[in-house]
């Protein structure tokens, strides 16, 4: 069985399996927003491989992360444009 790792996304707790990349995380956690375009489109995970850079949270207060890119780790918190 996989250790679970808590973290929190928009101030919301959840709970993922580990090795979990935050794109899962913020999906599973029911956001469907990860940020808005420059004209205000929603945007979201695409790719899945960090090319796109549609994914783009702030974790742990650093802003622009591939959120694809990143595997969770117990405590992070995770800010989607919402």
């Amino acid at each position: 069985m996989r250790q679970m790792i808590a973290l929190q996304i928009n101030g919301a707790p959840i709970a993922v399996p580990s090795g979990t990349t935050v794109a899962a995380a913020v999906l599973s956690s029911g956001v469907k927003r990860f940020r808005r375009a420059v004209h205000g489109e929603p945007r979201a995970a695409l790719c899945g491989m960090g090319t796109c850079f549609e994914c783009r949270v702030a974790i742990d207060g650093k802003a622009h992360a591939r959120s694809c890119q990143v595997v969770c780790a117990e405590g992070m918190e995770v800010r989607c444009d919402d």
